[in-house]
C-alpha cells in the first residue's frame, strides 16, 4: 500500500484493537458501582466480565475462517460496528440483564476485530516491514490491556459507569470511517463455511474456558469433570473433523508446522505467565510488601512503559535476525523479573520495584512482537486469518488459565499465594523461553 494510505489503515487496525482490548479489563473497577446502580448482586455484575469473555472465546477462530472466506476488511469492519452499537447498548443499560447481553453482544464484535487483526496487518504492510508493523501492533494492546483499569478509574472520577461504554462510540465511529476509505482487500479463499465445525470449536473452547473459572472458584467436582469431559468430547470430534481438509477452520493444518505449533505453545505460556503476575502483583504488593493501594497502579506503570519503549525497537530487529533468538532472550529477561520481583524485600523503595517492572516489561515486548510476526510469516497467505485467530486464542487461553491459577493459588495458600503465583508466573516464562530455543532447531533443519 502506498505510505499515507498505510499509515490511515493501521491506524485504523490499532484503534479498533485497543478498544476492544481496554474494554476485557476497564469494567473490572466499576463492577461494585454498576452492582449498586443496577440493583444487582456482586455475582450478577460479574458476569458483565465473563459474557465479553466468553463471546470473544467461542467466536474467534470461526470468525477467522470467515475472514479466509470473506475478506479480512469484511469482518473487521463488521466487527467495528458490532462493537460500537453493543458499547451504545451497555450505556444506556437500565438493568443487570440488559447490560450482560450488551456486553456479550460487544465480545462478538471485539472478536471479530481481533481475529482478523495481523491478518489485516499483513497485507497492510511489505514483508520487510512486517516485523516492524506487529511490534507497534504487540506495543497497542500491551498498554491497552495495562492501562484498562486505571482508565476506569481516571473515568469514574468525575462520570458515572455508562460513560466507560459511551466513549467507545465517537472513536468505534472514527475506525469504521478510516477503515472503510483506506483498508485493503484481501484474496478470499474458495471453500465454504463449516458450521458444524464452528460450533464445535465454540463448545470446545467455551466449556474450556469455564472449566479453567470453575476451577478457580472451587466449583463442585462433579460440575468440573462434566465441563472438561464434553470438552474434550467437542475437541476430539473437532479435530478428527478436520483432518484432511484443505482449509479447516480448527487450523489444524498450521499447527502441523513445527514452527508455528512451537510458536503456538510458547505464546500459551508466556500469556499465563502475564496474567498470573498482573492479577497477583496487587494482592503481594499490598498484603505482602505493605505498600498502599493507591501507589499500586503508579509501580506497576514501568511495564507498559518498557513495553512501549522496546516494541518498535524489536520489531525491526525481528525483520532482520532471527525471531527465535530474539524471543527467548526476551523470556529469560521475563522469567528473571518475575523472580526478582517475587524475591523483594518488605516495604520495597519505587527503585527498587521499578526496574524489576522495567526488566519484565521489556522481556514481554521482546517476546510478542516476533512471536506474532513468526506465527503470521510462517502460514500461507490466503491463511493469515486462520494464523491471526491462533494468535488471539493463545493469548486468550494463556490469559484465563494465569487468572485461574492465581484464585487457586490464593484460595489454598491465603498467606503466600500472591508471591508463590509471580514465582510460578516466572517458571512458566522459563518454560516458554526453552520452547522458543527449539524453534531455532527447527529452522536450522528446516
Amino acid at each position: 500500500m502506498p505510505a499515507p494510505q498505510r499509515f490511515w489503515a493501521f491506524s485504523a487496525v490499532v484503534t479498533a484493537i485497543a478498544l476492544s482490548v481496554m474494554d476485557s479489563s476497564v469494567a473490572n473497577v466499576a463492577l461494585p458501582t454498576i452492582a449498586r446502580d443496577l440493583h444487582a448482586t456482586p455475582a450478577s455484575s460479574i458476569l458483565t466480565v465473563s459474557a465479553y469473555q466468553l463471546a470473544i472465546v467461542v467466536s474467534l477462530l470461526p470468525l477467522a475462517a470467515l475472514g479466509d472466506i470473506y475478506g479480512y476488511r469484511t469482518i473487521y469492519l463488521s466487527g467495528v460496528v458490532v462493537f460500537t452499537l453493543a458499547s451504545l447498548g451497555c450505556a444506556l443499560s437500565g438493568s443487570i440483564d440488559t447490560l450482560i447481553a450488551a456486553r456479550a453482544v460487544q465480545g462478538f464484535g471485539a472478536s471479530g476485530i481481533m481475529s482478523v487483526n495481523a491478518a489485516l496487518i499483513r497485507y497492510i504492510f511489505p514483508q520487510n516491514r512486517l516485523g516492524r508493523a506487529l511490534g507497534y501492533n504487540a506495543l497497542a494492546i500491551s498498554i491497552s490491556a495495562t492501562i484498562g483499569p486505571s482508565f476506569a478509574s481516571l473515568v469514574l472520577s468525575f462520570a458515572s459507569w455508562p460513560w466507560l461504554f459511551a466513549v467507545n462510540f465517537p472513536l468505534g465511529v472514527l475506525g469504521f470511517v478510516i477503515g472503510v476509505r483506506n483498508l485493503p482487500w484481501s484474496v478470499r479463499s474458495g471453500h465454504r463455511f463449516d458450521i458444524l465445525s464452528a460450533a464445535l470449536t465454540a463448545t470446545t473452547f467455551g466449556l474450556l474456558v469455564i472449566a479453567i473459572n470453575s476451577a478457580s472458584r472451587d466449583a463442585p467436582a462433579w460440575l468440573l469433570t462434566l465441563q472438561v469431559l464434553f470438552s474434550a468430547l467437542a475437541g476430539i470430534w473437532m479435530v478428527r473433523r478436520q483432518l484432511g481438509v484443505p482449509a479447516p477452520l480448527l487450523p489444524v493444518d498450521l499447527l502441523k508446522v513445527p514452527l508455528l505449533a512451537l510458536s503456538a505453545g510458547t505464546s500459551v505460556c508466556t500469556f499465563v505467565a502475564q496474567m498470573s503476575a498482573f492479577v497477583a502483583l496487587p494482592f503481594y504488593m499490598q498484603s505482602s510488601l505493605g505498600l498502599r493501594a493507591t501507589t499500586i497502579g503508579f509501580l506497576i506503570m514501568p511495564w507498559p512503559l518498557a513495553v512501549g519503549a522496546v516494541a518498535p525497537v524489536v520489531g525491526r530487529l525481528a525483520d532482520r535476525y532471527q525471531p527465535a533468538i530474539i524471543s527467548s532472550i526476551g523470556l529469560s529477561m521475563l522469567a528473571t523479573g518475575l523472580i526478582f520481583l517475587s524475591l523483594m524485600p518488605h516495604n520495597p523503595g519505587i527503585v527498587n520495584v521499578s526496574w524489576r517492572m522495567a526488566l519484565c516489561g521489556g522481556g514481554f515486548a521482546m517476546f510478542q512482537a516476533t512471536n506474532n510476526r513468526t506465527i503470521i510469516a510462517a502460514a500461507p497467505k490466503a491463511r493469515s486469518g486462520a494464523a491471526s485467530g491462533i494468535i488471539g486464542t493463545c493469548r486468550l487461553l494463556g490469559q484465563a488459565t494465569g487468572a485461574a491459577l492465581v484464585a487457586l493459588m490464593l484460595a489454598d495458600l491465603p498467606k503466600h499465594g500472591a508471591q508463590d503465583s509471580i514465582f510460578l508466573a516466572s517458571v512458566f516464562a522459563g518454560t516458554a523461553s526453552v520452547i522458543s530455543v527449539f524453534r531455532r532447531t527447527t529452522l536450522s533443519a528446516g
